[in-house]
């Protein structure tokens, strides 16, 4: 009788502690981490017909969006294969670097000759070149941007004033995506339009940009509105000064850059 009573008690000991490495093995996990590393360029082209970016660096991460072969995206590290990327839409994630091309820029900070939305801030001082005179414009030019204050103005907001400065740099930017071949708001020439403006001297308390394709300047100006994005950018209370280019294009008809600042 006090065997099977000791057995019973050993039997129990026994389970007990095999209950405590069960729990413990169920509750515990491994946790891992790869090491980034900086990169000497930050623009990417695309090379795949059309590329998933994951949430993570592999294929078990699952897919966040996707980009399409001859896009650029803003490269920012890498992780082990992949890089971490930021991409139209402000979706961020990881790429396959077997898929991206790197662009390194030209670091020049001048440069170059004469729908898509973003925005920025950047904490630069206040000085700079102040214009309300259009007389400089095109006329596709002007007119797009009376059409922009019309929506501004019906909106309760100021007239937007052509910062001579920062019209000049939206020229250079939209020769640029005609001559470049690319529709994207980081240019593989200037980088991003925050650092554009900041090379070109241009100082600025806030900072956007629209983009668009069109055959008709209301054509523009009525898909800006259309799109949360660039119509949050027009109607934006903290933008008093802009510049407004709009260039011919073979695949659009034209190609419209708008750059806000606010001061």
């Amino acid at each position: 009788m006090n065997f099977i009573k000791n057995n019973k008690k050993k039997l129990i000991i026994f389970l007990s502690i095999l209950s405590c490495f069960v729990l413990i093995f169920v509750c515990t996990k491994s946790f891992g981490m790869q090491h980034y590393y900086n990169l000497n360029f930050s623009t990417g082209l695309v090379t795949a017909s059309k590329l998933n970016v994951r949430s993570g660096p592999g294929t078990a991460y699952s897919v966040v969006t996707t980009v399409n072969k001859g896009e650029y995206v803003r490269v920012f590290a890498g992780v082990g294969s992949w890089y971490i990327v930021q991409v139209e839409g402000d979706y961020v994630g990881a790429v396959s670097q077997k898929y991206i091309k790197p662009i390194y820029p030209n670091t020049g900070s001048s440069g170059g000759t004469g729908g898509s939305s973003g925005s920025g801030s950047s904490s630069s001082g206040e000085s700079g070149s102040n214009s309300s005179n259009t007389a400089s414009l095109t006329a596709d030019e002007l007119e797009t941007f009376n059409l922009i204050n019309q929506e501004r103005n019906k909106n309760g907001l100021a007239s937007l004033k052509i910062d001579a400065e920062v019209q000049r740099v939206a020229r250079i930017k939209a020769q640029d995506l005609v001559n470049n071949n690319y529709f994207a708001h980081e240019s593989p020439t200037y980088g991003t339009p925050f650092n554009m403006l900041k090379n070109f001297g241009i100082s600025y308390k806030s900072a956007g940009e629209n983009l668009a394709g069109n055959s008709s300047n209301s054509g523009a100006v009525n898909a800006w509105m259309n799109s949360s994005g660039h119509r949050a950018n027009i109607l934006n209370s903290s933008y008093n000064y802009t510049g407004l280019a709009v260039v011919s294009s073979p695949k659009y008809g034209k190609i419209y850059v708008q750059m806000f600042i606010g001061r």
